[in-house]
């Protein structure tokens, strides 16, 4: 999702620009106004990638978003729920063939959940009286989400809705917080539900740049074999029986593949223990030794090099794998 005001065209186009160089498949823009929904027809023309509007308490700007040519609604039951309301949105995104995503956030949960539901039945509760009424409206392209910032209360919620329906899930972990704890919380959570065959999209929750986000999703997606995008490092700890900086080498190997696209698999790895295992099993790597290294390329010892070379010598046979 954009962070920037939907109104500032200029800048909402760049961070959009910013997230396609990353490979963000879709992306979502806040409408807390009318003039924000009429700048999603300036911001469709400049974008490449299928652009949802993010509606809350005002149908009119589903409405009016849907007139702008957005491809996509998000509509949360918890802040839109005059029945009249809805009809006249999903009328109108049924015309225009678009989905509606049904989004149940935990932190707007409405005020009348039935005694003796806990507030994850209710949020399933509520994505399913959602369903319902879309469906006796004759749509059914429909998504659902059901997102809390509680890792086991949106893993449940996910489960128990995954029984109930067909439609696609848009799986998160909402207001996951900065990256160094928000990454991990919203892996732990994506991942579980990833491997269990729970989820379409998915979206990481970041108090950063929204690129963060993106990178943040693809390792998880990278890291269940789910999808292969870039180059994916393995490397050494490191400990005592380290003969040499694996740590500079690790980190400058790392700094030249920001700039590799390929989904190639590089190992550096620091002693004789895990180093040779590893180094073989990526497609290039090496195993440090004091002062000299063996670099392995698709499973083969291809040559020993002297601590200085280590650097050059991977890139080498990065490049000719690239």
């Amino acid at each position: 999702m954009t962070k920037t005001d939907t109104r500032d065209i200029k800048s909402t186009v760049s961070q959009i620009k910013e997230l396609e160089d990353c490979d963000c498949e879709i992306i979502r823009v806040a409408v807390p106004d009318r003039e924000s929904a009429s700048a999603i027809r300036e911001i469709k023309k400049r974008i490449n990638i299928p652009l949802i509007a993010d509606i809350h308490f005002d149908y009119r700007l589903a409405l009016a978003s849907i007139k702008s040519g957005a491809d996509a609604l998000r509509l949360n039951p918890g802040n839109i729920r005059d029945k009249d309301h809805i009809k006249q949105v999903v009328l109108a995104a049924k015309d225009h063939q678009i989905p509606i995503r049904i989004g149940v956030n935990f932190g707007s949960l409405p005020p009348g959940r039935p005694k003796g539901q806990t507030n994850v039945q209710y949020m399933v509760h509520l994505a399913m009286a959602e369903v319902e009424l879309l469906e006796s409206m004759g749509f059914d392209l429909i998504k659902i989400a059901l997102k809390a910032f509680d890792v086991p209360s949106t893993v449940q919620a996910y489960r128990t809705i995954a029984k109930k329906v067909d439609y696609p899930l848009h799986i998160g972990i909402t207001e996951a917080g900065l990256p160094r704890t928000g990454v991990i919380r919203s892996a732990v959570g994506i991942g579980i539900l990833l491997n269990e065959g729970i989820g379409d999209t998915i979206r990481v929750s970041l108090s950063t740049h929204p690129r963060e986000e993106v990178f943040a999703a693809y390792e998880i997606l990278k890291s269940l074999n789910l999808r292969q995008h870039g180059p994916t490092l393995v490397s050494c700890p490191t400990c005592g029986r380290a003969e040499v900086d694996t740590l500079a080498l690790v980190q400058a190997v790392n700094d030249y593949l920001q700039n590799v696209t390929s989904p190639i698999k590089v190992a550096v790895m620091g002693c004789v223990v895990n180093g040779p295992g590893e180094a073989r099993d990526a497609d290039v790597g090496i195993a440090c030794g004091k002062g000299r290294g063996m670099i392995f390329r698709n499973g083969k010892n291809v040559r020993t090099v002297d601590e200085a070379n280590f650097l050059n010598a991977l890139i080498t046979e990065i490049e000719r794998l690239k």
